[in-house]
């Protein structure tokens, strides 16, 4: 008798209790516009030859890195960033293929905060605004795309910027060649509340 009277304070207050399994694992709202977003917008814009040359271009150039290496330049260009004695960053941030993104960004209007691609080894190769670290590697936008071969869009949950107020969720998937075969990843952080 006393859960039916909890149920109905619930009822009564506006909330709402949800006993069906699937409801419980339902996707928030807004992946979906982030995913109609991506589709339409996002992939066509780096499946240019800009973007695909560039990739190719790193992988060819790292193609037999080792996981030392791959550390020694993560800990550089994130000891530049620290520091803001930009050299590593300037470069990635000046070259062609982060120039093209950066005026991908600045056409959103305020959607996209940042976008970046990276390489096979998950090594930045271009950048609009500079990230954080250099290796994606180990993270979830290239492990749950990349890592598994899968041309599904990952998209993470979404957090409110400290500094900006927005509401922001980041969108990763795989880059392949002409002939399908992945190439490296795009990561793009949306800002929701702009779409």
């Amino acid at each position: 008798m006393q859960r039916w009277r909890f149920i109905g304070l619930i009822a009564a207050f506006g909330l709402c209790l949800n006993t069906h399994p699937r409801a419980a694992s339902a996707e928030p709202a807004y992946m979906s516009v982030v995913r109609e977003y991506v589709e339409k917008l996002v992939r066509p814009m780096v499946y240019k030859p800009i973007v695909r040359s560039a990739i190719k271009a790193q992988n060819a150039k790292f193609g037999d890195v080792s996981s030392s290496d791959i550390q020694v330049l993560d800990n550089t260009y994130r000891t530049e960033i620290k520091t803001g004695q930009w050299q590593m960053v300037s470069r990635l941030l000046n070259s062609p293929v982060s120039r093209y993104l950066k005026s991908k960004q600045n056409d959103s209007q305020g959607t996209i905060v940042e976008i970046f691609v990276t390489d096979r080894n998950g090594l930045n190769v271009g950048q609009s605004v500079a990230t954080y670290d250099y290796w994606q590697g180990d993270e979830s936008k290239f492990l749950k795309t990349f890592g598994r071969d899968s041309d599904d869009i990952f998209i993470d949950r979404a957090e409110r910027d400290d500094a900006t107020q927005l509401l922001e969720t980041q969108a990763s998937f795989v880059i392949r060649d002409e002939g399908g075969n992945a190439i490296g990843t795009a990561t793009v952080t949306i800002a929701i509340d702009a779409l």
